[in-house]
């Protein structure tokens, strides 16, 4: 057989095959995430350091707000129609105080889902509770067949078509995404043994750490007396045995001198090198070096500092770039659409933070120009509006007309 007809054989092979990205008991059974959405959210909240860097990414991803924009607004006559529609969709739904929500949860979480009601004619979307999707089904080529929830929330199957996923950094072509809470709450299994997740590692000390500081925070004493008898020790001792356990005393009845003697803690049994790489690895799993540089100062250099400015910057604009493409694709195009627009040539664009307004030093002497040797082109009213447009703080005059 020659290498040529061996080359078109392989191809023809090649085009008949696809690959498998599940199993059949995935694909029968449903996959669900690898931590729960409840311990994700029950971190969030309970834990100080969780909640820090959850909410410093989100602020610094669409704290600064959005606001819309067309790229064809000159070759697209209608295209600031397109936008005013877009805008009021926005403002119906409140799409910035979405935003705000769905970001915390993908970056907690790795996952947002909202419904459009409805999804052949878009009048509104809502923000599905994370806690309520158990489960996501898809074929054998990892297409999506429905999301299911559980069954304390009625067990439904929400068609793939109603929902827009925000699915951030899934992990070997995982349903879900991954959050920066997942690898704190993730234990790992080494030589067949399972290390705790490092969430539990630092509520472990946490929680001890009452225990140490009730301890040892009062040392206790030794009381050496003299001469005592055994039924005056035994009285002494009942007497302290009734206080509290962080001010309890040993009394003992003895023949030399009296002394007092302080119980002090071995200081060998030392382990701020233990507690310093849970908390390294706690902070390096938040992602959020801002934080940690806020918490430990020794590490607050200014080259640490603009390193940690950098890594933030990087991350939060590729979060802003996928949940600005998936709004853009998911929200805009389908509004300007149904307002009877090409959604393509209107090409309406989420931009974060406040649109930038025009120089009013280099446009002032402009308008005055124009105003003086073209009144008919500019009234009066709109020379004021649009002045006041720009930043400067006029009043408004109101006109009167005396009938002459």
């Amino acid at each position: 057989m020659s290498s040529y007809v061996k080359k078109l054989l392989e191809s023809f092979r090649r085009k008949g095959e696809a690959s498998l990205l599940l199993d059949a008991t995935s694909k029968t059974l449903g996959e669900s995430p690898a931590i729960t959405f409840e311990h994700i959210l029950n971190a969030y909240v309970k834990d100080p350091a969780c909640s820090a860097f959850v909410d410093f990414l989100a602020d610094q991803t669409v704290g600064m707000g959005f606001y819309t924009s067309c790229a064809n607004i000159e070759e697209y006559g209608d295209a600031e129609k397109a936008k005013e529609a877009v805008d009021h969709f926005c403002e119906q739904v409140n799409l910035d105080e979405m935003l705000q929500v769905t970001a915390r949860e993908i970056v907690a979480a790795g996952n947002s889902f909202w419904e459009k009601i409805e999804p052949d004619h878009l009048v509104n979307l809502r923000i599905v509770p994370l806690t309520t999707i158990y489960e996501i089904k898809r074929d054998s080529q990892g297409n999506v067949l429905g999301y299911v929830q559980s069954f304390s929330d009625g067990g439904k199957t929400l068609q793939p078509e109603r929902i827009i996923h925000f699915r951030w950094n899934p992990v070997n072509q995982e349903p879900f995404g991954r959050g920066i809470l997942r690898s704190l709450l993730e234990e790992m299994t080494v030589n067949g043994e399972t290390r705790m997740s490092f969430l539990e590692m630092k509520a472990r000390i946490e929680n001890i750490m009452p225990k140490i500081f009730e301890k040892y925070a009062g040392p206790d004493e030794i009381w050496s007396i003299p001469g005592a008898r055994d039924d005056t020790a035994s009285t002494l001792q009942n007497l302290l045995r009734k206080k509290p356990k962080e001010g309890a005393r040993f009394v003992w009845s003895g023949k030399e001198a009296a002394t007092i003697s302080t119980v002090q803690v071995d200081p060998r049994a030392r382990y701020e090198a233990y507690v310093d790489h849970i908390m390294g690895q706690i902070n390096m799993g938040g992602q959020s070096p801002v934080s940690a540089l806020l918490v430990d100062p020794r590490y607050a250099t200014k080259a640490t500092a603009e390193t940690a400015a950098a890594f933030v910057e990087r991350k939060v604009m590729a979060l802003q770039r996928f949940i600005k493409r998936i709004i853009e694709k998911e929200v805009f195009d389908p509004i300007v659409k149904q307002a009877g627009y090409d959604p393509q040539k209107a090409a309406v664009r989420l931009n974060w933070g406040l649109p930038e307004k025009p120089d009013i030093n280099a446009l002032l002497p402009v308008l005055v120009q124009i105003a003086k040797d073209r009144p008919d082109t500019i009234t009066t009213e709109e020379f004021r509006e649009i002045l006041t447009d720009l930043g400067l703080p006029l009043q408004k005059t109101e006109t009167s007309q005396t009938g002459k």
